[in-house]
C-alpha cells in the first residue's frame, strides 16, 4: 500500500523553505499519496501546489493563542486521511505536528530544521523538547546539525543532512555585465537577522571607488556569449537590487538615503519567481550569517549567475572560495571584505568565467532533484 505523506509547514508565503516543500510534494507524489497543510493562511505557494492537483489544508492561525485549534485540526487531518508519515518544516510546524501526531498510532514523525538563527532563545528550547517525539531530523546542511545538537543537546546521528535541491533547467543562463551598469541583487525576506543593510554599506564603498584605474574591463564569460564588454570597471554605475520584502524595508530605505545613494537602490518587492529577479542581476549578494542552506545560491549558480557571500552557517555546504563563489571571512571588516569581493567580481573576468561554469556545473553535480529525491524516499518510503 502506497504511503500517505502530510507535509506541515508555519506558511507557504513566497520563500525558500515553502518552496522546497512545494517541490517535494510535487516530485513525492508519483511514489505517494501526498497533502499540504500550513498552520497560516493560504499563500501563493498553496496556490502553485493545489494547481498541481495536491491537497492543501490552511488552518488560519494568526496568533499562538489559536495553535490548540490548529493541533486539533492537524489531529483531525491525520485521522481522516489515513495519514501514516508527517514531515513537518520549522520550529512552530515541529511542535504542532508532535503534539498532534502524540495520540496517533502508527504514525511515523519527521521534523525539519532550516536554519542556525540564535533567536529567539526559547525556539531552541522548544525545539530541544519536541525533538524525542520525531524518528529523525532532516537538514539541509552540517551546519545546522553543529548548531542544533550543541544548542538543543540532540544526538548528532539523530539527524539526516538532505541538502536542498533544485530543477537547474527551469533557470535560463541569461547575459551578464551588459552595458554601463553593474547590477548587485538582494533575493530574500528584507529581515534584520539577514543583514540586508549591509548590501548598502557594500554600494557605498562600491560608489566611493569608482573612478579608480580599472583591473581589466568588463569581458564576455562562460556561457554568456552574447552580453556585451561594456564599460570598463572604473566608469560603471553599480545599483542594488533589493528582491523580496518585509520588515526591514523601510529602514532600508532611510539607509539608502543618508547615504545619498536612492538613486541606486531599487526595490522592487517579493518576487515570485527567483529567475525574474536573477535574470535582472550581475552578481547575487548574500550578507546573512543565519543561512541554514541559502537556497537562493544554488538558484543564482543555476542561472549562471555569480555569488558573494558570507563564510558562515550552511553557505559553507554550498560554496567553495574561489570555485563557484566568493566569500567573505572577517566578521569585524564585512562590509568592506564583501565589497571587495564583489569588486573582484566585477574586475576579474578570469575569476567570473570560473565561478560561473562552477557553479553551474555544482548545481548539476549535487543540488538537483534527481539527486536529492531519493535520499527522502529512503527516509519517507520504507
Amino acid at each position: 500500500m502506497a504511503k500517505r505523506i502530510l507535509l506541515l509547514i508555519t506558511d507557504l508565503e513566497i520563500g525558500g523553505t515553502p518552496t522546497v516543500v512545494r517541490e517535494l510534494a510535487l516530485r513525492l507524489r508519483d511514489h505517494a499519496h501526498v497533502e499540504v497543510a500550513c498552520l497560516k493562511s493560504a499563500g501563493p505557494v498553496a496556490g502553485e501546489i493545489r494547481s498541481a492537483g495536491i491537497d492543501v489544508t490552511a488552518f488560519d492561525a494568526a496568533s499562538a493563542f489559536q495553535l490548540p485549534r490548529v493541533i486539533r485540526g492537524v489531529r483531525e487531518l491525520i485521522q481522516s486521511r489515513r495519514i501514516d508519515t508527517v514531515l513537518s518544516f520549522l520550529l512552530h510546524a515541529n511542535y504542532v505536528a508532535s503534539r498532534a501526531a502524540r495520540t496517533a498510532s502508527n504514525v511515523r514523525l519527521f521534523q525539519s530544521i532550516q536554519t542556525i538563527q540564535p533567536t529567539p532563545a526559547w525556539h531552541w528550547w522548544l525545539q530541544k523538547r519536541i525533538a524525542a517525539s520525531a524518528e529523525r531530523i532532516i537538514v539541509p546542511s552540517n551546519a545546522i546539525v553543529d548548531f542544533a545538537s550543541t544548542r538543543c543537546a540532540i544526538p548528532r546521528d539523530k539527524f539526516v543532512v538532505i541538502p536542498n535541491a533544485i530543477d537547474p533547467s527551469a533557470f535560463e543562463q541569461t547575459p551578464l555585465f551588459r552595458g554601463g551598469e553593474v547590477r548587485v541583487g538582494y533575493l530574500g525576506r528584507l529581515d534584520h537577522n539577514k543583514r540586508p543593510a549591509e548590501a548598502i554599506d557594500v554600494l557605498a564603498r562600491l560608489s566611493k571607488v569608482e573612478g579608480e584605474a580599472p583591473a581589466e574591463p568588463l569581458a564576455k564569460t562562460g556561457n554568456h556569449a552574447n552580453g556585451s564588454a561594456g564599460a570598463s570597471p572604473s566608469t560603471c554605475k553599480v545599483s542594488l537590487h533589493f528582491c523580496g520584502d518585509g520588515s526591514a524595508r523601510q529602514d532600508l530605505i532611510s539607509r539608502a538615503a543618508a547615504f545619498g545613494l536612492m538613486d541606486r537602490v531599487l526595490f522592487h518587492g517579493a518576487v515570485a519567481r527567483p529567475q525574474d529577479a536573477l535574470s535582472q542581476i550581475d552578481v547575487l549578494l548574500l550578507p546573512s550569517r543565519i543561512e541554514g542552506f541559502g537556497l537562493v545560491l544554488i538558484e543564482a549558480m543555476a542561472a549562471g549567475v555569480p555569488v558573494v557571500a558570507f563564510n558562515a552557517g550552511g553557505v559553507r555546504d554550498v560554496v567553495r572560495h574561489e570555485f563557484n563563489g566568493v566569500l567573505a571571512n572577517d566578521p569585524a571588516n564585512s562590509t568592506a571584505e564583501l565589497a571587495t569581493c564583489v569588486r573582484r567580481v566585477i574586475d576579474d573576468s578570469v575569476l567570473r568565467a570560473r565561478l560561473i561554469a562552477n557553479g553551474m556545473s555544482s548545481v548539476r553535480e549535487r543540488f538537483t532533484w534527481e539527486r536529492v529525491l531519493p535520499m527522502y524516499e529512503r527516509i519517507l518510503l520504507r
